[in-house]
């Protein structure tokens, strides 16, 4: 992707939106932002959601792994989207936990789907929220190398 970008973005007018089809990695959004790509489409986030792989900023977590059996915290602790951070949307309740949605991916119970696409589709508007304000404060390459750091830590 980043060699087809890189040999065709100069080729587009700058004062025109790019459209890039079916990309859809987190890595591969800010990637393609880097290299002037300004809209995508992708069912990464829903599909990824319903088979139980959530994105997070610390790289991707699979919830059906028996590890998230008993693991009482957020989906991502840093997130503050309504499942991982109730509180900011005036709902009293906890976040949901991964141990919660361990439970409802093993049953195929269809609220643990709508949860992690909920959770999903609240990363990527937030991380096109953070590269919008990054470029608009001219720091776009130093949260990029950020975001490329948190993301290869992993969980």
């Amino acid at each position: 992707m980043i060699r087809i970008l890189d040999a065709t973005t100069p080729l587009l007018p700058k004062d025109k939106p790019r459209y890039l089809m079916g990309v859809g990695t987190p890595e591969d959004l800010v990637d393609g932002v880097a290299r002037g790509v300004d809209m995508f489409d992708c069912v990464m986030p829903t599909r990824n959601a319903r088979n139980g792989w959530l994105f997070t900023r610390y790289g991707d977590l699979k919830i059906r792994n028996s590890r998230y059996r008993d693991d009482l915290s957020p989906i991502d602790e840093s997130c503050r989207c309504p499942v991982c951070a109730p509180a900011n949307y005036g709902d009293d309740r906890p976040p949901f936990t991964r141990s919660y949605l361990y439970h409802l991916q093993k049953v195929q119970e269809i609220l643990g789907a709508h949860l992690a696409t909920l959770h999903n589709l609240y990363f990527y508007l937030d991380l096109m929220r953070q590269m919008r304000e990054a470029i608009a404060a001219g720091q776009f390459q130093a949260w990029r190398k950020g975001f490329h750091q948190d993301r290869s830590r992993g969980l």
